[in-house]
């Protein structure tokens, strides 16, 4: 299986650049991407991932892209960062399913947590849709079986 990922969506190649390398130091595979159109251009991740995802980009909000990551990606938790935000903003992430939202400047150690979690739900998450679809087909093809067991036997 591949490697976790970590993907990271800031107009700021600072940030993107520090993130990186604190991705690198923790194990995680980062990928980087300036914008959000950058990040949708890009194929699904077939490993557990997160998004860590700023607030304010140059061509749509990060609340704008959460939206659309919940629909198209419901399996990828997103972390927000911001030097900018307000309560107001906050609350709107969380209720949209926002796995944390961080004020930068942060703790590394925090973010990392916060990945750490984020990519474990990740998981759980991808874990249980895959059981879901083996599982029903799987009784599907049980009840078939036992069906046609039971017609042979006349019962």
């Amino acid at each position: 299986m591949p490697d976790k990922a970590v993907f990271v969506v800031d107009d700021d190649v600072a940030v993107r650049e520090s993130l990186t390398s604190l991705m690198q130091a923790s194990g995680w595979r980062a990928e980087t991407f300036a914008s959000a159109q950058a990040f949708l251009a890009r194929s699904r991740a077939l490993a557990p991932s997160c998004l860590v995802l700023d607030v304010f980009l140059p061509d749509c909000s990060g609340l704008d892209l959460q939206k659309r990551v919940a629909v198209d990606r419901p399996d990828m938790p997103v972390i927000f960062i911001t030097d900018c935000g307000d309560v107001s903003t906050s609350v709107r992430a969380m209720k949209a399913g926002a796995s944390e939202f961080l004020m930068k400047p942060f703790h590394n150690d925090v973010l990392a947590d916060a990945i750490r979690h984020a990519l474990d739900r990740s998981r759980r998450l991808r874990h249980g849709r895959a059981s879901n679809l083996y599982g029903e087909s799987h009784h599907e093809h049980q009840f078939d079986r036992d069906w046609f067991r039971c017609r042979d036997d006349h019962c």
